[in-house]
């Protein structure tokens, strides 16, 4: 499709800071856009549909999901995630960087619908600092945590499927790192 050199696809594991990573980027570099997701959970309070998330009922997703309208998606605590074909289509035909920020599966079905989409992953300087990362939230459980390093396990072991790596130690470093991958990209390839 054309406008796929604007899709970019961050994954990396639980405490690799990704998604502060993008946000540092997006307050950084406005021109670059995030896709909203979809979900199925409630709204909460302050959140606003289309702003958040696009909020759709269990039905209303699925439907969606059976049309062939949702790219990827997860289910979590029983509630629907995923990412809308034509919120993915509008900004490539706008020509806008978009970035997704979804798990390793998703981006392997990204990468499918969109070869010349980029995927980046997000590594953490080293297993000692994400296992540092997750136990300085102080929100979950050691059986949590130690989930979560093994399951990091596994996604690390993906990096190399990914087009691009980039290693969290510094934020804002890591942010540059992602926007000089787009803006390469963007700039060097042609339509």
């Amino acid at each position: 499709m054309k406008g796929e050199k604007y899709l970019f696809v961050v994954s990396g594991p639980s405490g690799t800071g990704k998604d502060t990573v993008v946000s540092r980027l997006l307050a950084l570099h406005p021109e670059v856009q995030k896709t909203v997701s979809a979900t199925t959970r409630a709204m909460r309070e302050g959140e606003r549909d289309g702003v958040n998330y696009h909020f759709l009922t269990k039905e209303a997703f699925e439907n969606h999901l059976a049309g062939g309208d949702i790219v990827e998606h997860t289910c979590y605590c029983g509630n629907y995630y995923g990412t809308l074909r034509s919120e993915v289509e509008r900004h490539m035909q706008q020509q806008i960087p978009v970035i997704l920020v979804i798990e390793v599966e998703g981006a392997g079905n990204i990468k499918r619908m969109y070869p010349d989409s980029t995927t980046i992953f997000v590594l953490p300087p080293d297993m000692q600092e994400l296992e540092r990362r997750l136990r300085s939230r102080g929100t979950e459980q050691e059986e949590t945590i130690a989930w979560r390093l093994k399951r990091a396990e596994t996604e690390i072991a993906h990096a190399g499927d990914y087009d691009r790596q980039v290693v969290n130690d510094d934020v804002d470093r890591c942010a540059e790192d992602i926007y000089k991958i787009i803006s390469e990209k963007i700039s060097g390839a042609e339509e």
